[in-house]
């Protein structure tokens, strides 16, 4: 008789992530929902003078605000392809990435959760609700909102594996720790 490997330990560590990029998306989904409730299109709620407000924007672009769809059919259905098109490469990279590697495997849970997130809005408003407003002075960073907030810290995370491999990575550490316990068990 054949026996498969047991699989359950590595759907139940990638399952774990999988509940990072839903809690992204349901605090996502959540917070644009209040704010939608909270503020008029346009409006401005002061938080800490001179640094931070919520505001109620609905982006028809990508992010930032670059290439406005304007809510058209044509130029939301491209924005929602290239959205699904970088969906699929991100779930393809977390399916394909070793269970060892918890920190790649958090970061690409949170772009996942993020672009879900921005994604429902595209595809049920034609646009996504930005809110969050950083500036100092007059200088304001674009507003944003908690799924770009997943897909920015997500993809800081992968840059930090990607330079600094012993983060996170516990591959390294398991070869080596493998090695050793060959080699312990050799005699000359």
């Amino acid at each position: 008789m054949i026996s498969r490997p047991d699989c359950s330990g590595k759907r139940l560590m990638r399952a774990r992530f999988l509940v990072v990029s839903a809690l992204i998306v349901a605090l996502d989904q959540w917070t644009k929902l209040w704010i939608e409730g909270v503020l008029e299109p346009h409006e401005r709620l002061e938080v800490v003078p001179g640094l931070f407000d919520l505001v109620h924007v609905q982006n028809t672009g990508i992010a930032f605000g670059l290439f406005p769809a304007g809510r058209e059919l044509g130029g939301t259905l491209v924005l929602t392809a290239l959205g699904l098109a970088a969906l699929t490469v991100v779930s393809v990279y977390f399916r394909r990435t070793s269970e060892q590697e918890r920190l790649l495997l958090l970061s690409l849970s949170l772009v996942l959760g993020g672009a879900v997130g921005n994604l429902v809005d595209r595809i049920l408003l034609r646009a996504v609700t930005d809110f969050l407003d950083v500036y100092i002075g007059s200088y304001h960073w674009p507003a944003f909102n908690v799924a770009d907030s997943g897909v920015t810290v997500g993809i800081v995370l992968m840059l930090v594996h990607s330079f600094v491999p012993s983060w996170g990575n516990r591959t390294t550490e398991a070869r080596a720790g493998r090695s050793d316990l060959v080699g312990a068990g050799t005699s000359k």
